[in-house]
């Protein structure tokens, strides 16, 4: 890219030349009219969800390049899909930005999307473009799923078992690093690597629907509750049990954190980051006992059986060993917009 585009601004383009430079992005034969068409095999549920990222908010130049928005807002949509059973169509992309933005960062923010879409064959299918005295992306993921394995959180029943599909805290971490380098004194390079990476570039769990309908297959399927912890550990299991009706008791030891904790923060600083530091991207699954176990064993390294649900409503964190007294979970220590 010659020092002419590159230095080019949104302004300078206008809306319908930025939109033309953008085309090339998504799927020619489904673009130029006023709403995408997807066809949808008979037997299928389209399921559509839609998520806002604010610069300030969701992303950050101090933090996050153009490209890392990027595929961060894409895997944040792929994930809430992934949360509902359904496999990913296709995403529209609403854009407000200022006039001053240069159209290299929009293009570089299209790249990043495209990046993390072309891994589950999701194209994107158009979208919006308006002026705003703030930077924002809005996608709307569209996916499709079999009624009788959709996802709820409303499912959960008491005596099943709460599956977590990996470790948590390594995006909360790797942003404090972002913001603090100074933190990073007592890791080696690879670790502190991998903890930026895990919050610029979540992976969305899709590839745990195959082994979910693999391990569930039956005439009458069970139904699984759950939803994605992209707002927190804490947050995803309360939601859960707030949607059903239902309580839980989580075991301590088993809320994994990545092993780099173990040597780089106090225990109650990797809980913390564990249970309410967000954007993990991670499922939680409500599940009979042996289901659970059979996926965890398929997901293997990560995964674990974090607690049960029971009845009631409190979510409690015990530890059998004693050493740490139970500990009522709640959403006021993690993210909440317009929070105080």
């Amino acid at each position: 890219m010659n020092s002419e585009l590159s230095s080019q601004q949104v302004k300078d383009i206008g809306e319908q030349g930025l939109l033309k430079r953008l085309q090339r992005f998504c799927t020619s034969e489904i673009i130029g009219d006023d709403a995408a068409v997807l066809e949808t095999v008979p037997g299928q549920s389209l399921v559509v969800t839609t998520d806002v990222l604010v610069d300030g908010v969701h992303f950050s130049n101090l933090t996050t390049s153009p490209e890392d928005a990027g595929w961060r807002a894409a895997a944040a949509n792929l994930s809430d899909l992934a949360a509902m059973g359904a496999s990913p169509l296709g995403i529209t992309v609403g854009l407000g930005l200022p006039g001053e933005v240069k159209v290299s960062w929009v293009e570089r923010l299209y790249q990043g999307m495209t990046e993390c879409l072309q891994k589950y064959n999701t194209p994107i299918v158009g979208g919006d473009i308006v002026r705003s005295p703030v930077t924002t992306l809005a996608i709307t993921a569209f996916g499709q799923v079999n009624p009788s394995q959709i996802i709820r959180r409303s499912a959960a029943v008491v005596g099943d078992a709460i599956v977590v599909t990996g470790v948590h805290g390594a995006s909360r971490a790797g942003l404090e690093l972002l913001l603090h380098p100074e933190l990073a004194h007592n890791l080696k390079d690879a670790e502190r690597t991998a903890l930026i990476r895990a919050h610029q570039r979540p992976q969305p769990r899709l590839d745990v629907l195959p082994i979910l309908k693999k391990i569930s297959a039956s005439p009458c399927p069970m139904p699984i509750a759950g939803m994605d912890s992209s707002d927190g550990l804490a947050d995803a299991i309360i939601q859960i049990c707030r949607a059903s009706g239902v309580g839980a008791v989580l075991e301590y030891r088993q809320i994994l954190v990545p092993k780099t904790f173990n040597q780089w923060l106090p225990p109650d600083q990797a809980l913390k980051y564990a249970l309410y530091g967000g954007e993990d991207f991670e499922l939680v699954l409500c599940l009979p006992q042996e289901l659970a176990s059979a996926l965890v064993q398929q997901l293997g390294e990560g995964a674990a059986i974090a607690g049960k649900i029971t009845a009631g409503s409190t979510v409690l964190l015990h530890d059998e060993q004693k050493k740490f007294p139970d500990q009522v979970l709640n959403l006021s220590q993690g993210f909440q917009h317009f929070g105080q």
